[in-house]
């Protein structure tokens, strides 16, 4: 089990040496994803939700807060010594295309982890060109076929498979997906996510998966737990269906009026939510920070701010004031 206590993390603007403006791109995450489980961070772009994946993969530093993995609070241990620990996490790029290294065969691609590891376990040759061609078989591709091959030569979706080999080389317990079908054409991203699900199933490895897209969330972990962030806070969080069929927070809500609607196929939801402004990020908010874009605002969302919680009534977690369950998901026509 991976789980974060009150996450924060702050980046320097960049640009003006004069303008000593600070972005905070995480304000005090808390988050539990069980082992063999499945967890879905959404949130348009800019919200923190990619930081936040980078920091549970190892891959960033955190301000304050704390990550726990397996009942070992990562602060306690020097950063040699928690390298075993973020090795079972393994990130899944968004772009497949940058992810691998051009001038290098997959068979050298997968080799380079396999090396490292048979010379932790003191393994063989052999076991290395066995495994990589067991984990290319995981993934849906024929290993013949594939090895010598530059990934240029390979198509998008075969690229992203190859992504999710390297990752599995080192046997990992949880793989962290940033938006791993946002680059891949639209008729193979089925297919990577069923790839998903399916190592999920089999190999009972965990899946965090970060997107903007609430259809592929929902897809990837319906019996998990989804996680809404807004401007680096959780706003909204609980069992997938039960937020997609009834959001509470109005944030929640505009995300889910903003799926595109089939015409003829598909029903607007009864009640869409629209932000009545634009987000900008330059705006200090006293208050709950939704509230200037909020057509539900009050005076109280303006000065106080909302905690996570629930609410009596209310089965997920929020952080709003005036929380309403709305049905503001598209349904088929005719209903």
């Amino acid at each position: 089990m991976i789980t974060g206590q009150a996450i924060t993390k702050t980046f320097k603007q960049r640009g003006n040496v004069l303008d000593s403006r600070e972005v905070r791109a995480l304000r005090g995450v808390d988050f539990v994803i069980p082992k063999g489980g499945a967890a879905s961070f959404i949130g348009e772009s800019g919200c923190g939700k990619t930081t936040l994946g980078r920091i549970i993969a190892g891959l960033e530093s955190h301000d304050t807060g704390e990550i726990t993995i397996d009942g070992t609070a990562m602060s306690s241990l020097r950063p040699r010594d928690r390298q075993p620990y973020f090795r079972r996490i393994q990130l899944i790029h968004q772009d497949p295309y940058s992810a691998l290294n051009p001038t290098r065969t997959i068979h050298q691609t997968l080799n380079a982890p396999l090396a490292l590891r048979a010379k932790q376990t003191g393994r063989s040759r052999g076991w290395m060109d066995e495994r990589a061609q067991e984990v290319l078989s995981l993934v849906g591709l024929d290993a013949g076929s594939v090895l010598g091959r530059y990934p240029h030569q390979l198509s998008g979706g075969m690229r992203q498979r190859v992504v999710i080999a390297r990752a599995l080389t080192v046997d990992p317990e949880m793989l962290v997906a940033d938006e791993a079908v946002s680059m891949i054409d639209v008729s193979l991203r089925l297919g990577i996510l069923a790839l998903l699900k399916d190592l999920r199933e089999r190999l009972g490895v965990s899946v965090l998966f970060i997107t903007h897209d609430v259809a592929t969330a929902r897809y990837i972990g319906d019996d998990g737990e989804l996680y809404v962030i807004y401007r680096g806070q959780v706003v909204e969080r609980g069992p997938v269906d039960t937020i997609i069929s009834g959001p509470v927070h109005p944030y929640t809500q505009s995300l889910l009026s903003a799926i595109p609607v089939l015409h003829g196929l598909e029903e607007p939801g009864a009640q869409p939510v629209v932000p009545t402004e634009a987000l900008d990020e330059s705006h200090h908010d006293e208050g709950c920070l939704f509230a200037r874009r909020c057509p539900f605002r009050t005076g109280k969302c303006e000065s106080e701010v909302p905690v996570l919680g629930l609410g009596e009534g209310i089965p997920q977690e929020h952080a709003c004031f005036h929380p309403e369950r709305r049905a503001v998901v598209a349904q088929p026509a005719g209903r």
